[in-house]
């Protein structure tokens, strides 16, 4: 036990030494950004890849992420309205992300309406966007196909807006009846040993299952840096570009992509709704709902609102 925790101190401080030599070498894990789905030149840059792989979804990241987050909830109960800035930029983030993301229903309407017509009446097999010049076009299969990717960014990028609105469905079984400070405490408790937790393992399967689909040979959580760094030697690009059908949608890495923003934003809010509730715990219930932007149906339309 003492061991352990020694280990933990130890990997805290060792935090600040991670985080200042990652931005005084960032060629050691940066290099690879102008090579992206092109030839590699030299091991540097395979290497430099392999590290940015390996310390995405490491304990080293862990450890820094963990710090600072300890540092900011320390500055935060120094002067509370720093955490609410904290609180407000989050929030503020997450719903505008969302409400930006859900055009993309109305975008898929209208496209799977276009399909139709050109299809069934038209007898239209293809689809041309162009501008200046430039053209795209692609067989009415691949736009149909396409539409499933819109589906997955709203359900992907508008999660925390959902949360931040209070439209997830809670199951409750003592919450209601229980005091002000209680309920504070157990969504402190959820945010801090469900959210966060449960968002650090999906991140450490969701990074590995995206590189998969991007670089051969195969990346896996258990390669440690030495075994990823002999990878490197024949390392290279292997973007996913294969469709269900011969001319269907081909960009299928980037809903693996959107798992990781999925992650990386129920994480976020993860932190948002622990300082939300800390802060709410200590001011009382004066503060609850304090700066919270919450969308609206309208004046007298009160009784509808979270019902839909």
């Amino acid at each position: 036990m003492v061991d352990a925790i020694i280990w933990v101190f130890a990997s805290i401080l060792g935090a600040f030494r991670d985080v200042a030599y990652a931005v005084s070498h960032p060629q050691e894990w940066l290099a690879w950004l102008p090579y992206i789905n092109q030839t590699m030149p030299t091991p540097e840059v395979k290497e430099s890849l392999m590290r940015f792989i390996y310390y995405g979804a490491s304990k080293e990241l862990f450890f820094v992420l963990l710090t600072l987050f300890l540092i900011l909830t320390a500055v935060g109960l120094w002067r509370r309205p720093v955490m609410w800035a904290y609180v407000r930029g989050l929030e503020w983030f997450a719903n505008g992300l969302g409400r930006l993301v859900a055009w993309a229903g109305l975008i898929m309407v209208i496209q799977q309406i276009v399909i139709v017509f050109l299809q069934r009446i038209f007898r239209v097999a293809t689809i041309e966007l162009g501008a200046f010049g430039i053209g795209f076009e692609k067989d009415l299969s691949w736009w149909s196909e396409e539409l499933k990717l819109y589906n997955a960014m709203i359900v992907a990028l508008c999660v925390t807006y959902t949360f931040v609105q209070g439209g997830h469905v809670r199951v409750d079984l003592i919450y209601a009846g229980v005091s002000y400070r209680t309920k504070k405490a157990i969504d402190m408790f959820g945010s801090l040993f469900f959210m966060i937790p449960v968002a650090t393992l999906t991140w450490l399967f969701a990074w590995f299952f995206f590189w998969r689909v991007m670089v051969v040979p195969n990346t896996s959580a258990s390669d440690s840096l030495d075994k990823l760094l002999l990878k490197a030697r024949a390392v290279r690009w292997n973007i996913e570009t294969i469709g269900f059908s011969p001319n269907g949608f081909d960009a299928y890495f980037l809903f693996k992509l959107l798992i990781l923003s999925f992650v990386a934003l129920t994480f976020l809010h993860a932190l948002a709704f622990f300082w939300r509730n800390l802060l709410e715990f200590i001011e009382g219930p004066a503060a609850e709902g304090k700066h919270l932007d919450k969308d609206t149906l309208g004046q007298g339309e009160e009784a509808y609102e979270g019902t839909h």
